[in-house]
């Protein structure tokens, strides 16, 4: 079973300490250590990657794989992000996962309205990634406006370089902020919003306090409509949607 999430705490100081924006912690997360059952022999398989070798093993394939657009499908309707060349470990974790079908055995499995949805696991997945996070690459010029697409860790705690999980992601949805909230993550983390980002958190919307926490590598070009639906699933107590929102990811051409 996936353990529980910290509670979401709306667009308070704390939130970016307590969120749900852990990696998802089923039977195939990658520090659990528990084993997922064995793959199908004709079902595809990846080279398991590891801690020590990650890096160099992403940043070959991301030379060989250029690929910045990707497709989620959903029973809602399509969602095209662009994955930024600017975070390259990020972009081509997402593009090998996705070319190899890893992430068409996933599912959003939870939703906050008015914060994120996020997916990339499931309990039903045979197919295995390895036990491997990712540097974090921030980059001040992506933030988490509504429809950024970033990728969940672990907590602070157990994760004080603010590695990303190998495979779950999210999508914000935030909704606007005022003006003293933005000053607000501004001193608290120790950034300088450009005019233009202060535009975007004031009348489009986001979740500024979780910029300098997660790295942010693309954003949702098309089907913000169809994250919207998914927003609106109804959810258990744990925010676990009633009915699952399985979903495949296609990398496409520009």
């Amino acid at each position: 079973m996936r353990k529980p999430f910290l509670s979401h705490l709306g667009h308070s100081v704390l939130l970016a300490l307590s969120l749900l924006l852990l990696a998802g912690c089923n039977k195939t997360s990658d520090e659990t250590g528990s084993e997922t059952v064995e793959a199908p022999s004709e079902e595809p398989t990846l080279e398991l990657l590891t801690s020590e070798n990650v890096v160099a093993k992403l940043e070959e394939f991301g030379k060989n794989n250029p690929d910045s657009l990707a497709v989620i499908g959903t029973r809602h309707g399509e969602i095209k992000v662009r994955l930024y060349k600017e975070t390259p470990l990020h972009r081509a974790n997402f593009v090998r996962l996705a070319k190899a079908g890893f992430y068409d055995q996933g599912e959003f499995y939870r939703v906050v309205k008015g914060f994120a949805i996020q997916g990339g696991d499931s309990d039903d997945r045979t197919m295995k990634q390895g036990a491997y996070k990712i540097p974090q690459e921030f980059n001040p010029k992506y933030i988490h406006k509504r429809g950024a697409l970033a990728m969940a860790r672990y907590g602070d705690d157990r994760n004080p370089e603010k590695e990303s999980s190998s495979h779950n992601f999210y999508i914000v949805t935030g909704e606007p902020v005022d003006k003293e909230q933005l000053l607000a993550f501004e001193q608290k983390h120790g950034i300088d919003y450009t005019p233009e980002q202060e535009k975007i958190y004031l009348s489009v919307g986001g979740e500024p306090g979780l910029d300098t926490e997660y790295t942010v590598f693309g954003e949702v070009v098309e089907g913000m409509d169809v994250v919207e639906k998914i927003e609106q699933e109804p959810v258990d107590a744990s925010e676990w949607p009633r009915q699952v929102v399985k979903h495949t990811i296609k990398v496409v051409n520009e």
